[in-house]
């Protein structure tokens, strides 16, 4: 563990984060773009692909750090059968979540791999024991997106929004120190799951907040978090109407985090090119259906 990832665990996580949501929305001029311009040469970010590549027009950090991507940047596989990369990003870590088969419960029961020995459960990243059991033997895949990355999360496939529930926790990093390090890192912290019902059936999307991630939005709701803490906040959207395809974007994160993305058991199959570290874009292909979804 190096020392930064260390300190985080005795720095007043949410206090920093609130600072930094300030910093991120202010309008002083020379704030936003010392801010803009730090983080455009320190992680080489490629403005080319921006809707609007001039970093002096942006109003705020925050309106720099969510930018659109001009039309065309990024596209969706063409295969209608290939559910899609949610995110630009890398790959934290992929496969198959541990499973519970003939009612007997083994170990790794719900387990999905973190880094380096670590791991957490279905039902603590969910925080629902029932609606975790959906996913047993199904397959995750986590993305982590830096500071370079475009910031909205894109749907993987089309879907009808249920439900929307607010983790309240810690906002460690997220970096790669951090993840190989902390246990049970993705559990632990502020989250928003986005559960959704798909034609093969459920599908949970889940925005992991980060430290100095000073908010996460979704194209229905707007900002969920903050507020940060609190108890765990359910919002029911069944017959609200709420229906996002396949490619279409469902939120966006104020600062670098990672989507980790749950399919239930035999719907498909992660695309076998994916691996830990690996460089992704939003569109990619995420996996490949399985089975036939019903119409």
């Amino acid at each position: 563990m190096s020392p930064i990832t260390a300190l985080t665990y005795v720095l007043p996580h949410r206090l920093l984060s609130s600072l930094a949501r300030r910093l991120a929305y202010s309008r002083n001029r020379a704030v936003k773009q010392w801010l803009i311009d730090t983080v455009t040469r320190r992680f080489g970010v490629d403005l080319s692909e921006a809707a609007n590549p001039d970093p002096t027009s942006y109003p705020t950090f925050n309106a720099f750090f969510t930018r659109a991507l001009k039309s065309g940047a990024r596209v969706a596989d063409a295969d209608p059968r290939a559910l899609l990369m949610p995110a630009d990003g890398k790959i934290s870590e992929c496969g198959h979540i541990g499973r519970a088969d003939e009612g007997v419960l083994h170990e790794d029961a719900g387990h999905i791999f973190q880094a380096k020995g670590h791991g957490f459960t279905t039902a603590e990243l969910l925080g629902d024991a029932d609606a975790a059991a959906a996913f047993d033997g199904g397959v995750y895949a986590t993305v982590y997106l830096s500071p370079k990355d475009y910031h909205r999360v894109h749907m993987p496939w089309t879907g009808t929004l249920r439900e929307t529930v607010h983790v309240p926790g810690r906002l460690f990093s997220v970096g790669p120190d951090a993840v190989g390090s902390v246990s049970k890192l993705f559990a632990r912290n502020e989250r928003l799951v986005c559960h959704f019902d798909c034609d093969f059936g459920p599908m949970a999307v889940v925005m992991v907040g980060a430290l100095l991630v000073s908010g996460v939005e979704t194209v229905w709701g707007g900002i969920e978090i903050p507020p940060y803490g609190g108890p765990i906040t359910t919002k029911d959207y069944r017959g609200s109407g709420v229906v996002l395809e396949r490619f279409a974007e469902m939120a966006r994160f104020n600062y670098g985090s990672t989507v980790i993305v749950l399919l239930p058991k035999g719907v498909a199959e992660l695309n076998p090119g994916l691996r830990a570290q690996l460089p992704v874009k939003l569109g990619e292909r995420l996996a490949s259906l399985a089975m036939q979804p019903a119409h």
